[in-house]
């Protein structure tokens, strides 16, 4: 995200305030070396396993994981007719992987013969995160997606004014907010459970993960005007630790106020 996404350098929209230009062409590709080792399972066989991972950053889109031909098992993947064209990188092949009785179709693909831009592509082999069943960094479990070695969460404790309300009702009121700051993402505030007005609120089913903070559970409005309007981070990644257990709103309707700003 940080290299790739809105005005970041590889993106489409670079930002005015630079004293440098790109000389290259406007959608743009970075091929990054991973520093850990990565694998992936499928019907309890490991389908990838490699120390040579390589990051494909490309313009608007998150980066996908590379890997040479020879750390993915090729008898577990069967060829099939599919075929797509890149106009950044070529005519892609595909195969599926095959374990006893499941199938995960057009789950591999690579560029045998990428176009003259690309050719560091050549060997390499490309899993989608959903096609298998789990994934490991090194020994830990991965959900989403790996982690972007660019992308950064930092929490920072503040004692800013902020207010939250939602339909003129305030609904939390905090000076001693967190400040969570992630990369290609506004300042998000997470405010502590005692100064929420927690009657106003019920528990949501609703649950998000993100690979760089953790799982996210959600509250909703208790007289059902408003759905999942805050979440927290009840055992949140390390990075975002100072925000444990501490909510933040956002969702139609909902109005954020820093030191009598509205962000």
């Amino acid at each position: 995200m940080t290299l790739t996404i809105g005005d970041a350098p590889l993106g489409t929209r670079p930002r005015e305030t630079t004293n440098y230009a790109i000389d290259g062409p406007a959608h743009r590709l970075l091929l990054t070396d991973f520093p850990r080792r990565v694998r992936a399972t499928f019907g309890g066989e490991v389908v990838l396993d490699t120390t040579r991972g390589r990051l494909l950053h490309e313009s608007n889109l998150l980066p996908v994981l590379y890997v040479p031909e020879d750390d993915v098992r090729q008898d577990l993947l069967v060829a099939t007719d599919t075929s797509t064209h890149c106009p950044f990188k070529g005519d892609a092949s595909y195969w599926s992987v095959v374990v006893g009785d499941r199938t995960a179709t057009d789950a591999v693909w690579a560029y045998p013969h990428p176009l003259d831009a690309a050719p560091w592509l050549q060997g390499l082999q490309a899993l989608p995160f959903e096609a298998m069943d789990t994934w490991f960094d090194e020994d830990e479990h991965v959900e989403g997606h790996l982690r972007d070695p660019y992308h950064r969460v930092d929490a920072r404790r503040s004692s800013r004014a902020v207010r939250v309300s939602l339909g003129g009702q305030v609904v939390a009121e905090s000076h001693r907010p967190v400040v969570v700051s992630e990369t290609g993402l506004p300042n998000r505030f997470y405010l502590p459970v005692d100064d929420v007005r927690t009657d106003l609120l019920t528990a949501s089913t609703t649950r998000t993960h993100c690979p760089y903070k953790g799982w996210a559970t959600y509250w909703s409005m208790a007289d059902g005007s408003a759905a999942d309007v805050a979440w927290s981070y009840e055992e949140p990644f390390l990075a975002t630790v100072p925000a444990a257990g501490h909510l933040c709103f956002l969702a139609d309707g909902v109005t954020t106020e820093v030191d009598g700003v509205e962000v």
